[in-house]
């Protein structure tokens, strides 16, 4: 479903959710200016429709034990789509990796890796990172502070 297919009811429940995922029907219902049953039935459409993947739980990382946030660039040998799968088979198994973006530019790949402290991501960079096979090279930054982080999307 595109954005264009979304009606001003349909983004409206789409932005609640985004704000409060467990706000119940009945308030989300009473927000958007529907009774309760035809609220119900338009986010099953959203649901079903893909447009609502998941209700996730967000984490403060720091009070989780996770402060440190590494923006890795990396860089194949070869960019082929056998390389790219086993790249991609390999970072999808690694739970550091919280984000990863296949790029156009200087990097193959970005990710987002979190750890406790940076003997940790050192663990990660030598033991898993940098023994996948393909890999020609690692560019780490380290964030040391995060000014603006949203998972909302701007549907308005």
């Amino acid at each position: 479903m595109s954005l264009n297919e979304l009606d001003h009811i349909d983004r409206h429940i789409l932005n609640a959710l985004q704000n409060n995922a467990r706000i119940s029907n009945v308030e989300l219902a009473r927000m958007v200016g529907l009774s309760p049953s035809p609220c119900l039935r338009r986010v099953k459409a959203l649901e079903e429709s893909g447009a609502i993947q998941r209700y996730v739980t967000l984490l403060d990382q720091g009070a989780v034990g996770f402060p440190v946030s590494v923006f890795v660039n990396v860089t194949l040998e070869r960019q082929v789509e056998t390389a790219l799968e086993q790249f991609e088979a390999a970072i999808k198994k690694r739970p550091e990796v919280v984000e990863c973006y296949l790029m156009t530019g200087d990097a193959d790949y970005l990710l987002r890796v979190v750890t406790s402290d940076l003997a940790n991501y050192e663990r990660f960079l030598v033991d898993h990172l940098t023994r996948i096979p393909g890999v020609s090279s690692i560019k780490s930054s380290f964030s040391l502070k995060q000014v603006s982080y949203r998972t909302a999307l701007p549907l308005k």
